[in-house]
């Protein structure tokens, strides 16, 4: 099912690339990234690809090269080792996730990299000298998913979805919801709570159009930074609360 909005897109300012995605699938199945289960990675990979295409994400083409990288070693893995040997310039390297292993292996450690000195600015910020009594601060970073990531979100965003029934006959001319009013009772209900669970936003919908739209007005309200998503603990329960003034 493709759910379109347009009237309302949502542009997100932060989006998290193919490798991002490989990342997060190893470590949410906890696998060993030297010996990715490559069939079951594809299968999830693909599957995320398509929660976002439900929700009409700006998809960068760098997603569909890796979905079709991923094709082919899941293919290339179904062959014999010594069928391999043939094809490979190297026969010391006959395992078709080498490559993409290496790539993933070389990324986390620049992300890692970048992570520890993002870390290192923030510490470094709060620290001034004697003569920086009159010191003006700018305005706060803009980090828009701060630390739950959007493949966290998607996630809890497909957990939603498989609650739902298939639709009925009668959800086909039921009333149909929109992403402004879902922001709207979003904004409401969060005026009077400090913190909301992110599965309490859709208790009781029976409709995976109000879902969708739910899920796409909690993205534009954290964009919009009216909102924060929040984790306690990885892959934990997300908390939705008030960003701050």
């Amino acid at each position: 099912m493709t759910v379109t909005q347009e009237e309302y897109k949502v542009q997100l300012d932060v989006f998290e690339g193919p490798l991002d995605l490989l990342l997060y699938l190893i470590k949410k199945d906890e696998v060993d990234i030297y010996d990715i289960p490559i069939e079951r990675i594809t299968n999830q990979y693909m599957e995320y690809m398509g929660l976002m295409r439900m929700l009409d994400l700006n998809i960068a083409g760098d997603f569909l090269v890796m979905a079709a990288t991923l094709m082919m070693i899941k293919s290339r893995m179904l062959l014999p080792v010594e069928e391999r040997k043939v094809t490979e310039d190297d026969e010391d390297e006959d395992d078709p996730r080498w490559d993409l292993v290496r790539q993933l292996v070389e990324y986390k450690k620049f992300k890692d990299a970048a992570l520890h000195l993002q870390e290192c600015e923030l510490v470094q910020e709060n620290v001034f000298a004697r003569e920086g009594a009159n010191v003006r601060l700018g305005a706060e970073p803009d980090m828009a998913l701060q630390d739950v990531s959007l493949f966290d979100l998607i996630s809890a965003f497909n957990e939603a979805l498989q609650k739902v029934q298939k639709e009925e006959l009668r959800e086909i001319f039921a009333e149909r919801f929109t992403v402004a009013e879902k922001i709207d009772h979003i904004v409401n209900l969060i005026a009077s709570n400090d913190a909301l669970r992110f599965s309490e936003l859709f208790n009781g919908m029976i409709s995976r159009n109000e879902i969708v739209c739910t899920f796409l007005a909690i993205l534009e309200l954290i964009r919009l930074k009216q909102i924060q998503a929040r984790q306690e603990a990885r892959f934990g329960e997300i908390l939705i609360v008030r960003a701050a003034e």
